[in-house]
């Protein structure tokens, strides 16, 4: 009789966004026992304060986030504020998988880092993106194959995630152009965190859209080309503009880009999507008829770790037009997470994950 393995897991910031989804979902994984949760300022609280719907934790108390106190686990999930996860995994043991939901990790160039986020590079650990296509001169492969047996895991960011699935096939099969990219983004409000200030309240939120960190300054930017480089693509310039929207959840990306030859019929440009994300069980493309596309919403992706995809052809301007939704939360967060380190941990990569949304 084979013995089933349960891995010990503990989270750090347990108390934010993501790492209370982080918690939700591993409360549903059949090989976790969930072991310390953390926090900084809201220490000695118990999560039920921070998290009430996660009703089988919520009698728990966060500790202080230390070393010590994250030792002795098999896995060790940073849910930290930009620029904190560094110092605290350096002190973590070696064998142990960590996985970073911060943006300390992603970056290949230091150059990139300090010029977006100030600050020393921590170095650059596994990419958390299954899915990513990686060029090469064998073909394309998968970021996934370099997720097995990891013990460094940077979780990538969420709109990355949507704008980095979108273009991805184009790029890939060298049917886009990525030297002229344009993607605006509607954001649920939940991709800001809990810290207070005043545009994030219901009185400023409600009824409004605002866009943020407009003109090039988005953190996010250089991860995006890094992710389209390795798919295949020489110089990228991309344009990216976020904006928030009165909703929790979700990332709504439209993405759209030149085509490299305007005589490649409709079929041809989405036969890339098809052939990209045919065999990926959290990236599905949607489908397309002579009766009209099914278009993406954010609310088909609620609670589940899943990328919507539609593509379309622009004849009068020769753009391809990509649209993608996903649960900022889930596929964009924690669920790459979860997804990520059952990839480490050599577990089905499905496990304790639902492609099924919540509704209405």
């Amino acid at each position: 009789m084979v013995m089933q393995m349960t891995y010990s897991v503990a989270v750090a910031g347990a108390s934010g966004y993501a790492g209370g989804e982080v918690l939700r979902l591993l409360t549903a994984h059949p090989e976790v026992e969930i072991g310390a949760l953390t926090a900084h300022s809201t220490a000695g609280t118990p999560l039920g304060a921070h998290h009430p719907h996660l009703r089988s934790l919520a009698a728990r108390t966060l500790e202080p986030t230390t070393p010590d106190t994250l030792a002795g686990h098999d896995v060790v999930v940073l849910a930290l504020p930009h620029g904190a996860s560094g110092e605290i995994a350096a002190q973590l043991d070696p064998e142990t998988l960590v996985l970073d939901l911060g943006a300390d990790h992603r970056l290949v160039s230091a150059a990139d880092w300090e010029e977006f986020y100030g600050s020393p590079h921590a170095g650059t650990w596994a990419y958390g993106l299954p899915e990513l296509m990686l060029a090469g001169a064998d073909g394309v492969a998968r970021q996934r194959e370099h997720l097995a047996r990891a013990r460094r895991i940077a979780v990538p960011g969420c709109n990355v995630t949507a704008v980095t699935l979108g273009l991805q096939p184009g790029i890939s099969a060298g049917v886009v152009d990525p030297t002229d990219i344009v993607a605006v983004l509607a954001n649920g409000y939940s991709g800001a965190g809990k810290s207070l200030a005043p545009h994030l309240t219901a009185a400023e939120a409600l009824g409004s859209a605002q866009a943020y960190a407009v003109g090039g300054r988005h953190r996010h930017i250089p991860e995006i080309m890094q992710n389209l480089r390795a798919a295949g693509a020489g110089d990228v310039t991309l344009s990216f503009t976020p904006t928030l929207v009165p909703m929790a959840r979700g990332i709504l990306a439209t993405a759209t880009a030149r085509l490299t030859d305007p005589t490649l019929s409709d079929d041809e440009v989405r036969q890339a999507w098809v052939d990209a994300y045919v065999a990926e069980p959290f990236v599905e493309l949607l489908p397309s008829g002579p009766d009209g596309a099914q278009w993406p919403t954010t609310a088909m992706t609620t609670g589940a770790n899943v990328a919507l995809v539609q593509v379309a052809v622009d004849r009068r301007v020769g753009r391809v037009v990509t649209v993608t939704a996903l649960d900022n939360l889930v596929k964009g967060t924690a669920g790459a997470a979860v997804q990520s380190m059952n990839i480490a941990l050599g577990l089905p990569q499905e496990l304790g994950l639902t492609t099924q949304g919540v509704a209405p």
